[in-house]
């Protein structure tokens, strides 16, 4: 029987939710822009000469299980539209993409305002020299290179906001994507400008922007609306319960969800012993297939594993003995697009409380790694076209 991975049990999560239970929405840590071309694909929309997620971390999105569960995404829809029900949307919660944002706004005035478009392009200017690397905005701010953009980029968005969703120039999503694409900018153009002074506020900021960007899906959508997110431990498990707020004073995207949405949040964590993964050793560096250490004694990983079995579901919501049972802290790992296992005690493992952390808890007790589809160079043809040719 073939290993586990978790973008497979994800996938199967969401099938299953999406229908039986009425789901309507998927949401990823990754860039908006990116994410709204996936969505047009998956609606049967025609192509923008989109290439999705083509920057750090390519495989994290351009891989073969992520892109089967796309396939079944556009063959619902279609089958949904035939019975003239509304179709599942995809989105990006991660505000890192700024060059795709500014055009995402830009195309969205030059239909509705070129006046207006005219002043946004001035405005956002300033940002320009960034737009492909906008980590460096952070040093030039330091160094009083630049003066800030935020004054501008805020005035931009909160005229943006203000139009009426009754526009009669808009569809509703074109401006939910122009006017979601104008928050992304507020908060990126913070961000960059932080993230060189270090502690907490860049990650408080970043995960803080994107449980706003799942408040404003659910508004958009109305009362029937129901969200499925898909992202990385750190930010799914409550961070209350964890390192990151007793020593890091840090928040997360599943603590603010449960926090705004009391009662109608379930948090999953997936965890393994050993295995593989695909991963960098540093930020904007190469994919590599790496080997996971085994768990660490004393960990709730161990814990796991000594069960013997290969995988399990916790259900530590329903379960009052198991939850009591897994309330005490322990070590557990937290492995993202970057590994370093030569660091691993250091770099990856916190003490958290596993049962006040997720409401569930799925177990793989070895895994492998995903299967990268490999992005295109500039300027050839792609052989893959991720996702549209599937």
């Amino acid at each position: 029987m073939a290993r586990p991975k978790f973008y497979e049990a994800r996938a199967a999560i969401s099938r299953h939710l999406i229908e039986h239970h009425g789901f309507n929405m998927v949401a990823v840590e990754a860039d908006w822009p990116d994410a709204a071309a996936v969505d047009r694909w998956i609606n049967g929309q025609p192509s923008k000469g989109d290439r999705p997620f083509s920057r750090f971390p390519r495989w994290m999105w351009r891989n073969l299980e992520f892109s089967r569960f796309l396939g079944w995404l556009k063959g619902h829809n279609e089958r949904r539209k035939a019975l003239h029900a509304d179709p599942i949307r995809f989105y990006g919660l991660d505000l890192y993409n700024m060059s795709g944002s500014i055009r995402s706004v830009l195309d969205y005035l030059e239909d509705v305002s070129p006046e207006t478009a005219e002043i946004a392009r001035e405005r956002y200017g300033c940002l320009s020299p960034w737009q492909s690397d906008p980590a460096t905005y952070g040093r030039a701010v330091l160094t009083d290179a630049y003066r800030s953009c935020e004054e501008a980029v805020l005035k931009q968005c909160t005229e943006l906001l203000a139009r009426s969703l009754d526009d009669a120039a808009s569809d509703g999503h074109d401006f939910l994507n122009a006017a979601q694409s104008a928050r992304l900018l507020a908060a990126a153009e913070r961000y960059y400008r932080i993230m060189y002074y270090g502690g907490s506020q860049a990650w408080n900021l970043r995960d803080t922007y994107m449980a706003d960007t799942v408040e404003h899906l659910l508004d958009f959508h109305g009362p029937t609306a129901k969200i499925i997110i898909w992202a990385h431990n750190s930010h799914i498990g409550d961070a209350r319960y964890t390192d990151m707020a007793a020593a890091r004073d840090e928040l997360n995207l599943g603590q603010l969800c449960r926090q705004r949405f009391d009662g109608m949040t379930s948090l999953i964590g997936l965890g393994t012993h050993s295995g593989e993964v695909i991963a960098a050793s540093d930020w904007d560096g190469q994919a590599e297939k790496k080997q996971v250490n085994p768990s660490l004694p004393q960990s709730c990983e161990r814990l796991c594993h000594d069960s013997g079995k290969p995988r399990f579901l916790l259900d530590l919501a329903a379960d009052e003995e198991l939850h009591a049972s897994l309330v005490d802290q322990r070590l557990q790992r937290f492995i993202g697009v970057i590994y370093r296992p030569e660091t691993e005690r250091l770099s990856h493992y916190m003490s958290a409380s596993l049962s006040r952390q997720y409401d569930a808890y799925l177990w793989f007790d070895e895994t492998r790694a995903l299967s990268p589809l490999m992005a295109p160079e500039f300027g050839t043809s792609d052989p893959e076209t991720f996702p549209f040719g599937l």
